[in-house]
């Protein structure tokens, strides 16, 4: 583990069961699986070890839906693949492999193999011929046929802007509309599992509990320097209140440069990551929003929860923001 990005969050799906499918080639005694036992330590996380038979594999997976209810199902890989077919559960798939037969044959995942990981069955070495790249070609070609208005709101799908072995966004994006992009490669690291799928977790955990978090807005101005980096601690302090409040970015809308949104959003994407999703407002008049506090570098009376000025006296770095938030909500 890199203690440098990993932590214990025992407020997060409290009781509840989280099931992992892993990718092509591994089980489940990946990294993976051990991650999310130590981060979601107040969940229990349901592991199995995945058949080379892709029908075998997903019959499986329907019976631990049934043996288990499962109150999230996440799937890396050919296991997101799998994963999107588990209708009826919420579901996050990261980096899924749809056209697994294709992505096979592309980089060289046929002849023999050696698993990943270690497996219960003690088994070491499998061999891919023709005829299992057929039964993967067939199973995949299932993927989205359950896929209704319901489903579209149960999926979120996340994607490395790194990966070098799947690129299945697009395919994605035509069957449910969240579909995020974060800063890695194919395989997770710790890095890329505590920025990215930690805080569509969360998202997740409040919907179903029902939870709202104090809302916290950010005006970009209050988070990018002259040289259009990130102000010293910006990225900490965000990382640091996303445990606690749904943040929002605001960022002005000019019509007379309509390429400055998306640069905008490019720019936060690339600094901040996943939990930018759907979290950006581009609004000239941030004092009409309605939350309980908003950090901007200017004064903004007329606001009506609490303005911290960035930069003034009080708050001259976010060092100072984040010493404000540790006491109003001290751990």
């Amino acid at each position: 583990m890199e203690n440098k990005y990993v932590k214990q969050f025992p407020d997060l799906m409290v009781g509840k069961k989280v099931m992992y499918v892993h990718g092509f080639g591994s089980s489940a005694q990946s990294g993976t699986v051990r991650r999310l036992r130590e981060v979601l330590c107040s969940a229990t996380v349901i592991a199995e070890d995945m058949p080379l038979h892709p029908q075998e594999a997903i019959d499986l997976l329907h019976h631990l839906c049934e043996e288990h209810h499962p109150d999230l199902i996440i799937g890396t890989s050919m296991g997101g693949m799998y994963t999107e077919m588990l209708y009826g559960y919420d579901r996050i798939v990261i980096n899924p492999a749809f056209e697994i037969g294709d992505t096979m044959v592309a980089h060289g995942m046929t002849g023999a193999q050696t698993y990943q990981n270690p497996r219960k069955d003690g088994v070491q070495n499998f061999l891919v011929n023709k005829a299992i790249v057929k039964e993967y070609k067939e199973i995949s070609s299932l993927c989205f046929s359950g896929v209704n208005d319901e489903e579209r709101q149960r999926v979120w799908g996340l994607f490395g802007d790194e990966d070098k072995t799947v690129d299945t966004f697009d395919l994605f994006r035509r069957h449910y509309p969240t579909a995020i992009h974060f800063h890695g490669e194919h395989r997770m690291d710790d890095r890329s599992y505590m920025h990215a799928v930690m805080p569509v977790i969360r998202w997740i955990d409040d919907r179903q509990e029902g939870r709202e978090r104090p809302v916290l807005f950010i005006t970009i101005d209050s988070v990018r320097d002259a040289y259009d980096k990130p102000r010293s601690s910006a990225q900490k302090a965000f990382r640091h209140l996303l445990e606690t409040y749904n943040l929002y970015f605001v960022a002005p809308a000019d019509a007379n440069a309509p390429q400055a949104m998306p640069q905008t959003m490019a720019w936060l994407q690339q600094y901040f990551d996943a939990p930018v999703y759907d979290h950006i407002i581009f609004s000239n008049q941030p004092h009409l929003l309605i939350g309980d506090y908003l950090i901007s570098t200017t004064p903004c009376d007329n606001f009506m929860g609490t303005t911290l000025q960035i930069g003034s006296d009080t708050f001259k770095t976010w060092e100072e923001i984040i010493t404000y938030f540790d006491r109003l909500h001290p751990h």
